[in-house]
């Protein structure tokens, strides 16, 4: 079996995330770009992506499987039921601190129709741009971004200044991409 066939290695890190999150008394959160394959309320996409609070207390009923992320939640106090293709998902992470994992976005954001770069994906990504060398080495599905929050005037290995932390105190989470 070539790295090819295998299967994609987004839903065991979604589940090694989640995992993490609950052992360590953190709120798993997922951000979902949503298309009609996702079933969620419309009423709270915001520009086409939703975050969805994944914590125990806040499903029932909760599957993390290799293609489909599934459970009931309470929106406005409403149930219903949700339902996320994994490829949908673009990030996990802890609510508190912002530690997680970014990943690229669907096949469909990278190219429209006619196969040009879209516009969408380029605002979107959440991974830094990379070389042409450096993409073509590493499938699209392996690239993964690390989540991680930075401190004030702390500086990180990617060379950017740091940015001022929001308003309201605290560290603010930032993309930092695993080798």
């Amino acid at each position: 079996m070539t790295a090819q066939e295998s299967t994609s290695t987004r839903p065991y890190l979604i589940r090694a995330l989640y995992e993490w999150c609950t052992d360590n008394g953190l709120t798993p959160y997922v951000a979902v770009r949503v298309d009609d394959s996702v079933q969620v309320p419309r009423e709270y996409v915001k520009d086409g992506e939703i975050v969805l609070n994944i914590s125990f207390d806040a499903t029932s009923a909760l599957q993390l499987g290799n293609e489909f992320i599934e459970f009931k939640a309470r929106f406005g106090g409403k149930p219903r039921e949700i339902l996320v293709p994994v490829g949908r998902v673009i990030a996990i992470y802890a609510r508190e601190n912002g530690q997680g994992m970014a990943f690229p976005p669907p096949v469909d954001l990278l190219t429209s129709a006619e196969g040009a770069p879209s516009a969408l994906s380029a605002a979107a990504s959440p991974a830094p741009v990379q070389t042409e060398e450096a993409t073509a080495a590493v499938p699209a599905e392996d690239r993964v971004v690390q989540l991680v929050g930075v401190e004030d005037g702390h500086k990180d290995d990617g060379g950017d200044t740091p940015r001022p932390p929001p308003a309201q105190g605290g560290a603010r989470p930032s993309l930092k991409r695993i080798k």
